[in-house]
């Protein structure tokens, strides 16, 4: 049986657990505010082939940072107001947010039936 060297044993005594936070830039905070600063498309990594829409947003805290823009279409250009969550894309390396759909310049999808929520799609009313 080994013996835990000294960070170890400190950090044990300690009873510390460390998770590592992976959306730095939203400084702790679930979204945030940013203004748009460009719009522009990229292609994925190696096996996939798309044109990724992606914006450069600078945040509320001054913050500045690559987020992704879900969806089909959009009509988000530079000085746009934009709501930044966390979520990684796959895709596209050095992308670690994603935009928020129909919140503030940023509007939702029309016409969209499944995964709804994740557009800021409402339900459409089948009338009598």
């Amino acid at each position: 049986m080994s013996r835990p060297n000294i960070n170890q044993w400190f950090n044990k005594r300690q009873g510390k657990k460390t998770t590592k936070v992976k959306s730095v830039g939203l400084r702790g905070c679930p979204q945030k505010r940013g203004v748009c600063l460009k719009v522009f498309v990229c292609s994925p990594k190696k096996p996939n082939s798309a044109r990724r829409k992606v914006v450069k947003v600078r945040l509320s805290n001054n913050v500045r940072l690559a987020a992704y823009i879900p969806g089909q279409e959009h009509r988000l250009q530079e000085h746009s107001q934009v709501l930044v969550r966390g979520g990684r894309v796959p895709d596209l390396p050095g992308v670690k947010y994603r935009l928020v759909r129909n919140k503030f310049d940023l509007e939702g999808l029309s016409r969209r039936k499944t995964s709804r929520s994740k557009y800021g799609t409402k339900k459409v009313d089948k009338g009598c």
